[in-house]
């Protein structure tokens, strides 16, 4: 992608930190490399979101977190009191988990409803809501239905993985979602993006936004290829 400087593409990066034996000092870490790179947010799970807005109150990154995560099976009014609770916290991006089971037992209605249960929440309160539509588990036809129902219920993006579930994002699937939704919806690629050439081919198929644990690797690999091919001179 042309042109795209290492600031620009920061901007479409989620940078993540979801382990679940992520410490204090590491969250803390993430804050300050989101500070430096000026990332769209900072990507964490629900316990840590006081401390990350804490940390970044005044600046331009965001604070994002996961509800439901990472299998999607949380009753949905327990995701929309947690959704709920973290925006109270701080979080301005909630990413929900569709629950899977539901989607595949052909239960539409079920999950459109889970997901507007957590959307009306967050929307109430000025915030985004991404919906994790797990593709490692679903067929194409379960891929659009669940980015459908997305839509239906009114998120704001559709995300492709948890990166937990023993598959990532495939340009293939950023490419379908974001057909299915047109230009109505973010897309969000997660899972396995890890290089400068893993983000631009999302971009490039489609993804708005980049939920990565390798932001900085990426923001180097764009400030080394900006380097070696500088843009070509527009003087006469």
């Amino acid at each position: 992608m042309q042109g795209l400087s290492a600031r620009e593409l920061a901007r479409y990066i989620d940078h993540t930190l979801l382990k679940p034996e992520a410490t204090r000092d590491q969250i803390r870490k993430l804050c300050d490399e989101a500070l430096t790179h000026h990332f769209a947010s900072v990507c964490v799970n629900p316990c840590w979101v006081r401390l990350c807005a804490e940390a970044l109150r005044g600046s331009d990154v965001k604070v994002c977190t996961v509800i439901g995560f990472p299998l999607g099976t949380t009753l949905t009014q327990v995701k929309a009191f947690e959704a709920e609770e973290c925006i109270r916290q701080g979080a301005g991006e909630v990413d929900m988990v569709i629950n899977i089971g539901a989607l595949k037992s052909g239960d539409q209605q079920y999950v459109e409803d889970d997901i507007r249960a957590v959307v009306e929440r967050a929307h109430a309160q000025g915030a985004l809501v991404k919906v994790i539509i797990e593709t490692a588990l679903l067929t194409q036809e379960e891929k659009v239905l669940a980015c459908r129902l997305s839509q239906a219920a009114g998120a704001d993006f559709v995300k492709t993985s948890t990166g937990f579930a023993g598959g990532g994002a495939t340009a293939e699937d950023v490419a379908l979602m974001r057909q299915v939704v047109g230009d109505a919806m973010g897309v969000k690629a997660a899972g396995g993006i890890r290089t400068y050439a893993d983000a631009l081919r999302m971009i490039q198929a489609g993804a708005t936004r980049l939920g990565t644990s390798a932001g900085v690797q990426i923001i180097l690999g764009a400030q080394t290829d900006t380097a070696d091919h500088p843009p070509a001179s527009t003087a006469y």
